[in-house]
């Protein structure tokens, strides 16, 4: 492969911005595709597989090598410098070809990897995060509110990117399980029906009487009128509405698995959720054969932690959705970053295997998980 080195160190002269490794050569190479983006640090590195995706950071000198250590596992390389985009491809017989084009509207460096500047809900005069304090009067983002201001941006791209393949006839209806004081399900509303002007009804349900109270009188005072917040348990909440999307932002314990049933019963298209405070299996998990993983108090929260998420996401394809687990915002913005995105398909031939190897670990471990009970028991 060193043609495809020599061309790859041609569309390195000037120190890239961003790189695609993809067009894998094997279905058996771990990773479908890699995108390494330059940031202050180095590059950041997001390599995913079929259902998940993984994050890393590397220095930038060792861009060259983690790039020819990847050339015999794929067919296409993809190189953007200030201005111009450099693409080298490998044909089924080995042969390697060099595109070069001069691109006057793509971002320089600076720009690319300043994520201020690139939030899917720009710095604006948006009055309900002015009046919770997330942004100035001015619609500047409040320091102290960054990291808080990155997540819902984060977390909005990733529910725009399901619902951009969609067409929905008539609303969307979104519920929001655990909505607090409410910062997601505000922008979320102001995104789809602002900017994206979409038909988009949103309930936020939550157990605190003065937030719903404060919340409902916010709607009003900014005529969000299909807007509302009602006061409920997730556990056994019911509703007579087609639900199209089911969203939770850090719903504590065993309240994401209700949410996460209450989703799958009544059929929602989409599931987005970020899981907090996986405390139920902590108090279960032991195992004669492997109680090394049990001993050191904080391998087995952080094991149990996993696994509680690794059974949700494969009861939700159990239950016929199509599961991606994923690190949605870096881990220096919130250690909760873990989320669920679940996508309803038509069938799923391999449903037996994700609850046989929910099945084993119960037993191993000696577990007795809330959503497992609800959809299986």
């Amino acid at each position: 492969m060193s043609e495809v080195i020599n061309l790859v160190k041609q569309a390195l002269i000037d120190e890239p911005y961003k790189v695609i490794i993809s067009n894998p050569v094997s279905k058996e190479t771990k990773y479908k595709k890699t995108v390494l983006q330059k940031t202050d640090k180095g590059y950041s590195i997001e390599s995913f597989t079929d259902k998940q995706a993984f994050h890393s950071m590397m220095d930038a000198e060792v861009l060259l090598d983690f790039i020819c250590e990847s050339v015999d596992d794929y067919r296409q390389i993809n190189i953007w410098v200030d201005g111009r985009s450099f693409e080298v491809r490998v044909s089924k017989k080995g042969k390697a070809t060099l595109i070069s084009k001069k691109e006057e509207s793509a971002p320089n460096i600076k720009s690319e990897h300043n994520r201020k500047k690139n939030y899917i809900i720009p710095e604006a005069v948006i009055p309900p995060l002015i009046d919770m304090g997330v942004l100035t009067t001015e619609g500047k983002i409040v320091n102290s509110k960054q990291d808080k201001y990155r997540q819902i941006n984060r977390f909005i791209e990733i529910v725009d990117d399901e619902i951009s393949k969609r067409n929905i006839d008539g609303p969307i209806n979104i519920i929001d399980f655990g909505c607090g004081k409410s910062y997601l399900t505000f922008i979320l509303y102001y995104y789809f029906t602002e900017i994206k002007k979409l038909d988009v009804s949103i309930l936020g349900l939550d157990l605190k009487s003065d937030v719903i109270d404060n919340c409902n009188k916010a709607a009003k005072k900014y005529g969000y009128s299909k807007l509302k917040f009602e006061l409920g348990d997730i556990n056994g909440y019911k509703t007579d509405k087609k639900i199209h999307m089911v969203i939770t932002l850090h719903a504590c314990d065993t309240a994401t698995d209700y949410a996460l049933y209450n989703a799958i019963s009544w059929g929602s298209e989409l599931i987005f959720s970020v899981p907090c405070c996986q405390h139920e299996l902590n108090s279960q998990i032991e195992s004669d054969k492997l109680s090394l993983i049990t001993r050191y108090g904080i391998i087995k929260e952080r094991t149990a932690t996993l696994m509680t998420d690794a059974i949700r996401g494969n009861l939700l394809e159990y239950a016929g959705y199509k599961t991606q687990i994923l690190e949605f915002i870096d881990m220096e913005h919130t250690p909760k970053n873990i989320m669920l995105r679940a996508v309803k398909k038509q069938n799923n031939p391999d449903k037996q295997k994700y609850l046989d190897e929910v099945n084993n670990l119960i037993k191993e471990f000696n577990l007795s998980p809330t959503l497992y009970k609800l959809i299986v028991e």
